[in-house]
């Protein structure tokens, strides 16, 4: 593969961190789409996520969400623009739950782990929700036998994309994936490994299709986690807090973690409150 040009440069007050990367490339000849990155300023924003927050992953899980979220980033790339999407995979060897979300318009990316289910180890599960304006939201579950994300993100493709597509490992935080198009020839597909894909430029013609720019970047903040309550009435938050002043709560898309106090929440759902009386 050819090597990438120098990254976009953030201008003076945009966000400091450097974007993600992807390009598409259209494989002629073999009527294929090739998405390409190097995660290496993701995951140090992930990292920079866990360490902000106190969170702590056991390795074997930790690199699992990684790979969800290369998995993910790269099938967002070939997506149309206006589309978003989220996973969310169980993994029965080594036991893990897992989240992870991308949004082509907000070009933002996040992720979490869950605590392991004991009652689902005799299976993997990937289950996908995809959405995009105008549209229904579109739902689909799929089980795998290989407990690895890129088999169960392939497995995803075939059976509910109705076409193949492979991920690539071509370096320690870079991946590809190849989507067949109409008349992709197939058995070419078939046959790629990751050395052959790490060359691919020197054996098929690439044309340069598009980039796109992402971040690590949940949006979450205390105002929206204090949203979650609005439905609550003063006895269900009795019932809540149970009598604790403070409760710490835990975002459910990145688990970044906030303190939430019954006086500054209270105030919140006042004022909300008050405002829907007025209009």
């Amino acid at each position: 593969m050819e090597p990438q040009e120098e990254q976009r440069k953030n201008q003076p007050g945009e966000d400091p961190r450097i974007p993600l990367e992807v390009r598409s490339y259209f494989a002629r000849g073999r009527n294929a789409l090739v998405a390409r990155a190097d995660f290496g300023s993701l995951y140090e924003d992930y990292y920079l996520h866990l360490l902000q927050h106190g969170i702590r992953h056991a390795s074997e899980s930790d690199e699992l969400l990684k790979d969800a979220l290369a998995a993910i980033t790269l099938h967002l790339a070939a997506r149309p623009r206006n589309e978003d999407c989220a996973w969310t995979i169980h993994i029965r060897q080594p036991l893990a739950n897992l989240f992870v979300t991308g949004s082509n318009h907000r070009q933002t990316l996040t992720g979490r782990l869950f605590e392991p289910e004991g009652k689902r180890k005799d299976c993997n599960l990937f289950s996908s929700q995809v959405s995009s304006p105008g549209s229904d939201l579109r739902q689909s579950t799929i089980d795998f036998h290989a407990g690895d994300i890129f088999t169960g993100a392939e497995t995803y493709y075939k059976r509910s994309e109705q076409r193949p597509a492979r991920y690539f490992r071509i370096g320690p935080e870079e991946f590809v994936l190849i989507a067949a198009q109409p008349d992709c020839d197939l058995d070419w597909l078939g046959s790629l490994d990751n050395d052959a894909v790490a060359i691919l430029d020197q054996d098929e013609e690439l044309s340069l299709l598009e980039r796109r720019f992402y971040l690590f970047d949940c949006g979450c903040g205390i105002e929206r986690i204090y949203d979650l309550f609005l439905p609550y009435d003063s006895e269900a938050l009795d019932s809540v807090f149970e009598g604790d002043p403070h409760l710490v709560i835990a975002c459910p898309r990145c688990a970044a973690r906030f303190e939430v106090t019954r006086e500054a929440l209270d105030d919140h759902l006042a004022c909300n409150r008050n405002d829907a009386d007025t209009e």
